[in-house]
């Protein structure tokens, strides 16, 4: 089984610069959820990583972004698809190792599955998400969705080398389909 590892929000869920503060606040971008089975289809674990600091905002509590996850989870569940954990950062400090564009989320990723991340997608939609996957060593995709299109005009130089997709949805027909 290969890794993949998605950023939530911009990238299977609909974004918002307010943070998405409840399960009526999250809805899946269309053709999202699709992706994620056809991603599992095709031999790939799907593992989300995700900045939550909405949380260390006070924004939301724990107890709701697990209703936020459940919600994700059934949704999955409900067109044949399977996301394996999702890992978070509820901190709102820059620092810390494991609130992206620092990697500490994505290796401790790599820790737990005994996944070796060199070369494992991790589909993001701004600079934070490509920051940490290179640092990582892992292999940053960009998808146009949620703050994607805005990362490509504002961060081109940060975005040099990284295969860009419309949305989730392209990123799995992409990495299902053979290239040869």
């Amino acid at each position: 089984m290969k890794l993949i590892i998605l950023d939530r929000d911009g990238v299977i869920n609909e974004d918002s610069d307010a943070y998405i503060k409840s399960p009526e606040e999250w809805n899946p971008i269309p053709g999202s959820l699709e992706a994620i089975t056809r991603l599992n289809h095709g031999g790939y674990r799907v593992v989300i990583a995700t900045n939550q600091s909405g949380i260390g905002r006070g924004l939301l509590d724990l107890e709701t972004l697990n209703q936020i996850h459940r919600k994700m989870h059934r949704m999955v569940q409900e067109v044949g698809g399977l996301i394996e954990a999702i890992f978070f950062c509820p901190d709102v400090d820059e620092a810390n190792p494991f609130r992206k564009p620092n990697p500490g989320m994505l290796l401790e990723i790599g820790r737990r599955l005994k996944c070796n991340l060199q070369g494992a997608p991790v589909v993001g939609d701004s600079v934070r998400d490509i920051r940490a996957a290179r640092a990582a060593n892992a292999w940053p995709l960009l998808v146009r969705t949620g703050k994607g299109a805005r990362t490509l005009e504002r961060e081109a130089e940060s975005c040099a080398n990284v295969l860009v997709f419309d949305d989730l949805a392209t990123v799995a027909e992409y990495l299902t389909t053979d290239h040869e």
